[in-house]
């Protein structure tokens, strides 16, 4: 009897584990074919996502996040429970993502592209997200208690000087090509953008930034609490 309930626990204990890792299985893994990583640090992960008309990922599990769309779409989402939700989004939009498990594909008959920020702290942040800036007219797209998305117009003004500071973090998404210079801690500048460039300005990290163009630019700004 012993023997046989070692065995039953065990075999118990092994069908457990094999759905925790269902659970927890990683898009970048998993789904190399439409999720990339663009960045990654201790604060977040930024992915890439791309889903091109008519595919179809696997079930897959993010943590607390935001995404911006790169471009609008017409997306199913189905998750463990065997329900499935249709989102639509807008293009330059931003939604918060609680954390969860579901397996997307994209029904419509256009490519969706879109930026996730993932969180990897264990709880939201403290910090104040200021609702103006010198230089830049702001635009709240989503709030949540992890962070704020915005859509951001830099004024042919706008300048941060050298040792510049914020004590919250920005994930910097470029939507088009742009005439701005952002030097970090001292390093090379970064001059050349394209849509869906990204750029992640840490707290506390001295940095430079300006329009050299002189017209205005907009970049989508994921602030981080």
């Amino acid at each position: 009897m012993k023997t046989g309930m070692t065995v039953t626990v065990a075999a118990v204990v092994a069908i457990f584990a094999g759905a925790s890792a269902v659970r927890a299985q990683d898009p970048v893994k998993v789904d190399p074919a439409h999720y990339k990583v663009i960045l990654d640090n201790p604060s977040v992960r930024v992915l890439r996502i791309t889903y091109p008309a008519g595919s179809k990922s696997v079930m897959h599990e993010h943590p607390d996040a935001m995404v911006f769309m790169l471009s609008g779409g017409n997306m199913s989402f189905a998750t463990p429970d065997g329900k499935t939700e249709q989102r639509e989004s807008a293009k330059d939009s931003a939604m918060f993502t609680p954390a969860g498990t579901h397996l997307p594909s994209n029904p419509g008959k256009t490519t969706m592209d879109a930026i996730l920020v993932e969180f990897k702290a264990a709880q939201p942040g403290t910090a104040t997200i200021p609702a103006s800036l010198p230089g830049r007219q702001v635009k709240v797209l989503a709030e949540s208690p992890r962070a704020d998305a915005m859509m951001v117009t830099l004024e042919p003004s706008f300048n941060e000087p050298a040792g510049t500071k914020h004590d919250y973090d920005q994930v910097v998404i470029a939507l088009g090509p742009a005439d701005v210079s952002l030097a970090l801690d001292g390093k090379p500048a970064k001059t050349t953008w394209k849509r869906g460039d990204v750029s992640f300005i840490g707290r506390g990290v001295p940095h430079e930034s300006k329009i050299t163009g002189g017209k205005p630019v907009n970049v989508a700004i994921i602030a981080v609490k």
